[in-house]
């Protein structure tokens, strides 16, 4: 299994964590899908989107795979008045990564980071390994630290 920049950005920093395969079905790149690959509880298999604030930019959530993001508490935890998804065009060049297949880890740039609270009941998450079909297993204290994720309320249950 060839190593992405994700999980050298995991080595870089000591931390550990599993990369873990899964069969990629181009027509449900969902986190539920990648769920049901990976004999996983879908609560545990985060995605990563990528929001714009109309005051501060760019910013990424990283929540529940079978949850939405809700704008106006991503907006607010951000410090934006309101926030919307980034098309998914601009995905590539902001990110470095293509739909189905964001980390939240090794991204082209730096940006704000908020995962939703709910990783704190696990231990361990599965986030994408910035490739299609490549996740990985990480605690989510070591996401947090290492991304600087602010740990937020950012759905609606």
């Amino acid at each position: 299994m060839k190593k992405t920049n994700a999980a050298r950005m995991l080595d870089s920093h000591k931390v550990s964590y599993d990369m873990v395969e899964y069969k990629v079905d181009e027509a449900d790149l969902s986190a539920v899908h990648v769920a049901a690959s990976l004999g996983q509880n879908v609560e545990q298999v985060f995605k990563t989107l990528v929001l714009r604030g109309n005051a501060n930019g760019v910013f990424v959530c990283i929540v529940p795979g079978d949850a939405e993001v809700n704008l106006k508490k991503a907006a607010k935890v951000s410090g934006n008045k309101n926030a919307e998804m980034v098309p998914m065009k601009e995905l590539l060049g902001l990110t470095g990564y293509i739909r189905g297949a964001c980390s939240p880890l090794g991204m082209k740039k730096t940006y704000p980071m908020y995962i939703h609270e709910t990783c704190q009941h696990f231990d361990f998450i599965f986030v994408s390994a910035g490739k299609r079909g490549m996740q990985l297993q990480v605690h989510p204290n070591d996401l947090v630290a290492i991304t600087g994720a602010v740990v937020c309320d950012l759905i609606d249950l």
